[in-house]
């Protein structure tokens, strides 16, 4: 499906399950207003900020979990699935925002029924909206009609996803020649197509776009064809007929592809990692929230673990280290000091005793920390001091770790890619074994978090991480 017509459709989903939170209210609002055996409610207009509250993360939980990145109506799960999840996240975070506020006058009844209903809502409108894909999808994505221009196999590969996606508004008109001399009646005919489609000369494309409806015209040919096709995408120009060029030519097996604009200059763009600009800032935002939030419950615990640094070892608290950050940009990370005094001259002495294969150094049970930092480590408070590196932008809570420059200078090519995305304190590699990972897995696994990235991702990523900390498994 065209992401175009998916925006739109994904749009709609979201203007409704906001709507949606209006009648769930008023309707909750009502049942506990006739609750006769409990006490009464306040004015309904003394809701009006949770119900604007209750809207905004609906929508923020229902964008960071992704359900409105991909809309597949045929996938009846997701129909039920999505809404409970949404819903019982939501909950969780408006419940403890009337708890952290402590506002005693709000009715945690009221607030019971309208989770449920919204809830239901959402199912009901799911149900609804996939029973009336086809009109909905012409009605908001509008009806499209094709011309495929080329014969490869990634063309016939385009013609299959069109002929699937019939019912929402897609047809597949025929398919264009580049060679003008071919045979009346000529037809495309391939098992992995439903039907046959006449194939027409190129030099008939001017009486087709005039004689019949065509949206839009697609090229998908090898790439020494396209300076002899420069006459056909000027046809389509002066018409307003829309033209898409497939770029699977480009030996760019990973990235992204977009088109931007450099004033008036358009620019082909490649990126094989995250590029959602909107879903980066909120996880930019969240990270700044939860950081100060953290810090400001934390406190005590800092003040005491240095003091018993302190008391338990001659030197300062706090370690300072560079590592390399987003795009290999060096910063300096903080962390609670675990080790003796001058204990990075004494890494030479122990190479040969370095657990890890690859750039890495690390030896589980490191002669050189204290007995408070042996504590530190396995339950990882040393790192606490990080959050003030996410404060500063340096870091996220998920994402790669931030290496050291020099093992950064003996990465393979494949594994700096990495280096793409803003570090964090943790990743996919904390949750199968932390310091057990040989250096390879742990690269793959990193790479995989960019390909794969989104705000539901790192959330997962969290909370899988608690227990692994807590219980101190997989630390060195």
């Amino acid at each position: 499906m065209f992401s175009r017509h998916n925006r739109a459709i994904a749009r709609l989903y979201l203007l409704a399950d906001a709507f949606l939170a209006l009648p769930s209210f008023w309707l909750a609002y009502w049942i506990r207003a006739h609750l006769t055996s409990l006490r009464p409610l306040f004015p309904a207009y003394s809701y009006f900020w949770i119900l604007a509250l209750a809207i905004v993360i609906w929508v923020a939980v229902g964008l960071g979990m992704g359900i409105y990145r991909e809309i597949r109506e045929d996938e009846m799960r997701h129909a039920f699935l999505d809404p409970i999840k949404v819903s019982a996240i939501s909950a969780t975070l408006l419940f403890a925002v009337i708890f952290a506020l402590k506002l005693v006058f709000v009715s945690r009844l009221l607030l019971a029924f309208f989770v449920l209903l919204e809830a239901l809502a959402m199912i009901l409108f799911r149900l609804v909206a996939r029973r009336a894909a086809g009109p909905l999808r012409q009605t908001f994505a509008g009806f499209r009609q094709f011309l495929l221009v080329g014969e490869t196999p990634e063309a016939i590969e385009i013609a299959r996803t069109i002929e699937e996606n019939e019912v929402r508004g897609m047809r597949l008109f025929g398919f264009l020649r580049p060679e003008d001399e071919i045979s009346a009646g000529a037809e495309v005919r391939d098992s992995r197509l439903r039907r046959s489609y006449v194939a027409y000369p190129l030099g008939k494309l001017p009486e087709l776009l005039c004689q019949h409806v065509i949206d839009e015209v697609i090229f998908a040919v090898p790439r020494e064809q396209l300076d002899r096709l420069e006459e056909t995408f000027l046809l389509c120009d002066e018409e307003g007929v829309k033209t898409r060029v497939l770029v699977s030519f480009f030996p760019h097996v990973i990235s992204k592809v977009s088109l931007e604009r450099l004033r008036e200059m358009p620019l082909l763009t490649f990126s094989s990692t995250p590029e959602n600009e909107s879903l980066l800032l909120i996880k930019r935002a969240v990270d700044l929230l939860m950081a100060l939030v953290l810090l400001l419950l934390l406190s005590p615990l800092f003040l005491v673990l240095a003091v018993l640094i302190k008391l338990t070892s001659r030197g300062p608290v706090f370690y300072r280290q560079t590592r390399c950050g987003l795009g290999a940009r060096k910063f300096t990370l903080y962390k609670f000091r675990s080790m003796r005094r001058g204990a990075e001259l004494e890494r030479k002495g122990l190479e040969e005793l370095n657990e890890v294969d690859g750039p890495v150094f690390k030896i589980r049970n490191d002669p050189r920390c204290t007995a408070m930092g042996r504590f530190m480590r396995r339950f990882s408070l040393d790192e606490l001091p990080q959050l003030f590196n996410i404060l500063k932008g340096d870091m996220s809570f998920v994402g790669p770790r931030p290496p050291l420059p020099e093992e950064v200078a003996k990465y393979e090519r494949w594994q700096r890619r990495r280096l793409r995305m803003q570090p964090g304190l943790t990743c996919l590699w904390a949750l199968e074994g932390r310091s057990e990972l040989n250096f390879k897995r742990w690269m793959e696994l990193d790479l995989r978090y960019i390909d794969t990235w989104s705000p539901s991702l790192d959330w997962k990523i969290l909370l899988k991480t608690i227990p692994v900390v807590l219980l101190g498994r997989g630390a060195s």
